[in-house]
């Protein structure tokens, strides 16, 4: 990971300074990440976009690197790691429809960067499982979502909504 060099940050943070509520600073980029105990894969309805770094290369502090590392755990590792209980299990797609939590939709003006083919062929836990004649999150079944709210539509970038909070 990189930080940004410190002129290209007091620049960058003094442009938002007039906006209260502004998103975080991307003061690091990551270069690689591992996993070892657990895996991810693609899947469900959920989408990423990835957008082009806002940045130039030269922003970056290319000379003072660092490492992050990136664990994920399930229960059992959780456990072996801290010593303590795992936190409570997250809703399932229907328990969070049926306590009325909204889902939530990122709008962006910004063009994505075009997908990679390598990921296109990356398959998701369903695929694997139908492949194997195997059900590997049964408690994860699809739903049809009917409240979703629209982030940052009709926003410009740097723009706060005003509201309650």
């Amino acid at each position: 990971m990189y930080p940004l060099k410190r002129e290209v940050y007091e620049k960058w943070v003094s442009k938002r300074a007039a906006y209260a509520f502004d998103e975080c600073a991307p003061l690091m980029a990551s270069r690689s990440l591992g996993m070892a105990e657990m895996g991810l894969a693609p899947g469900g309805r959920m989408r990423q976009e990835i957008y082009d770094d806002s940045f130039k290369l030269a922003d970056w502090d290319q000379d003072h690197a660092a490492r992050c590392f990136v664990h994920i755990a399930n229960s059992q590792v959780w456990r072996a790691i801290t010593g303590e209980e795992p936190p409570t299990v997250p809703l399932t797609a229907r328990e969070y429809k049926s306590h009325g939590i909204p889902w939530f939709d990122y709008y962006s003006d910004r063009p994505a960067v075009e997908g990679s083919s390598v990921l296109d062929r990356l398959k998701s836990i369903a695929q694997f499982g139908k492949e194997k004649h195997d059900v590997p999150l049964p408690e994860n079944e699809s739903i049809d979502v009917d409240r979703v709210v629209v982030l940052r539509q009709g926003l410009k970038e740097g723009q706060v909504r005003e509201g309650s909070f």
